[in-house]
């Protein structure tokens, strides 16, 4: 499991080890029943609090993407299709927003964008 920290994100480092977790689960990278490391493993490869890797496993205990046994570790819990979708439209409704805000900025019309939208997804 490959996780990238960046010191210069605003983001917080246990949002950013979320964030990559959700991503990994997503795509397939990590599947059902995978083990994650033990929060003192991460936080050992990352060069982080254990308090911060703790925080990043709760919050994706919360959300539904693991599962934690005591004594044992955490691991990749089943998925339930709808609440991936729902994860993959947040995100993406969060990236249009922006590219809505900076195509508004540089003046780019809705019909600019919609013929930008069929081109980058239809792939035409």
């Amino acid at each position: 499991m490959d996780i990238i920290i960046s010191n210069s994100s605003e983001a917080p480092i246990y949002e950013q080890i979320v964030s990559q977790i959700k991503a990994q689960i997503m795509s397939g990278q990590l599947a059902e029943g995978d083990a994650l490391p033990s929060m003192r493993a991460l936080a050992q490869s990352l060069r982080i609090s254990v308090i911060t890797t703790k925080r990043a496993y709760e919050e994706l205990e919360r959300e539904g993407f693991i599962v934690s046994q005591t004594g044992k570790g955490s691991f990749v819990k089943g998925q339930n299709r709808e609440l991936v979708r729902e994860e993959f439209l947040k995100q993406t409704e969060a990236l249009l927003t922006e590219a809505c805000e900076k195509a508004q900025i540089g003046g780019i019309t809705i019909e600019e964008l919609h013929e930008l939208l069929d081109l980058i997804y239809g792939g035409e």
